[in-house]
């Protein structure tokens, strides 16, 4: 019996588990029971209607404290013509956008290995959630594509083309929603989008509110609540927890030895450069005074391709 003792319900509330954790984020979404969740939120991202979903990735990681510290990110083919990858992202590791593009590039090439002709490959988005703020854009929502550059006057040729084209192609679609940015714009929960990210926010008053808006809303925090009374499932998220602790750590204390190590390399290899330039300036010396190579090689140590080239 859960009782308050074990810190999961306190004062006959539930301690939920945070959506902003990738495993919790995950467990929900990823889930073949909340479909119909993962399909009300992935409208409201990419503002479309969708008629099915399916996680092609719903497995989770067997062991949440694996040292290599896997990404939970939840691969979906919607209606059989999009790929989308969702991903909950807490710390900023700042190579996320090369990580990203990265990312979408092998999505297509899976495509291409699965057999698919190039004008048969599904549509690929990647939707990145980041509990920070990353892009310098005023807004918390940044949707990117490939889009042609605006035509320099110079270049300019009269055809008649009128509106230019502007999308180079619908194949890549990025989306960067910034947590830290919608919740410094606090905007209220008249949009499903604004909805759903108060729920994944956390916030108990504007998650109160969303679910009084959305059905899928109060079904997530409803599933939300079922798992954190699970002593299984906050035991899963404590690990995953303590293993992105223990490889952040790692990052650092790795960032800062290979600091002080490049530092240390850096002084011997300029006092290196320094004795060399010594020895080449008396063998330069040498050479002027006409002694032999020989002699000269003997005196400075260094090779006769060095002292001829002199």
């Amino acid at each position: 019996m859960i009782n308050k003792n074990n810190n999961i319900v306190k004062n006959n509330e539930i301690k939920r588990l945070p959506l902003k954790s990738d495993y919790v984020f995950k467990r929900i979404f990823a889930s073949e029971e909340n479909n119909s969740i993962l399909k009300a939120f992935l409208e409201a991202v990419l503002d479309t209607k969708i008629k099915n979903v399916e996680v092609k990735n719903p497995e989770l990681t067997p062991d949440m404290a694996d040292e290599k510290l896997g990404i939970l990110d939840i691969k979906v083919d919607i209606d059989g013509k999009k790929i989308v990858d969702v991903e909950m992202q807490v710390s900023n590791e700042y190579n996320f956008r090369q990580r990203t593009m990265t990312y979408i590039s092998k999505l297509a090439s899976e495509q291409l290995k699965a057999g698919n002709k190039y004008e048969m490959q599904k549509e690929i988005i990647a939707i990145n959630i980041l509990n920070f703020s990353y892009l310098d854009r005023n807004a918390y929502h940044s949707v990117a594509k490939m889009i042609f550059e605006k035509t320099k006057p110079e270049e300019y040729v009269e055809l008649n083309i009128n509106p230019e084209e502007e999308v180079l192609t619908d194949t890549f679609e990025v989306h960067f929603i910034e947590l830290e940015k919608f919740k410094n714009k606090n905007p209220d929960c008249s949009t499903k989008l604004a909805q759903w990210l108060w729920l994944i926010e956390g916030s108990e008053e504007k998650m109160a509110e969303a679910a009084k808006e959305n059905k899928e809303v109060k079904k997530a925090i409803d599933e939300l609540e079922k798992i954190s009374l699970s002593p299984e499932e906050r035991q899963r998220y404590e690990d995953r927890e303590w293993a992105i602790m223990r490889y952040n750590s790692e990052v650092r204390a790795n960032y800062e030895h290979g600091e002080e190590f490049g530092k240390k390399q850096g002084i011997e290899i300029g006092e290196a450069k320094g004795k060399k330039e010594e020895k080449l300036a008396v063998a330069k010396k040498l050479k002027e005074m006409n002694l032999s190579v020989e002699q000269i090689m003997q005196a400075t140590e260094l090779t006769r391709e060095e002292i001829e080239n002199l």
